[in-house]
């Protein structure tokens, strides 16, 4: 089943180096001031996501409960 999600999420990226040819950092959560270092793209991609996912599924438990 497709919901449409409305919810949007905003990311502060800082980028504090480039080593091993990936990118080190802080991601922040505007929203929630809420940050977490990551040492790769793809563990920054990974939180990203897994944000993402958790309001969904919070935007889908709602839903269900109307």
């Amino acid at each position: 089943m497709m919901y449409k999600h409305d919810m949007k999420q905003t990311f502060i990226v800082k980028i504090s180096s480039c080593q091993n040819g990936t990118w080190q950092g802080k991601i922040v959560w505007a929203d929630e001031n809420r940050s977490q270092h990551f040492r790769s793209t793809l563990e920054m991609i990974r939180l990203i996501d897994e944000a993402t996912k958790a309001v969904s599924e919070s935007q889908v438990k709602k839903a269900s409960n109307k």
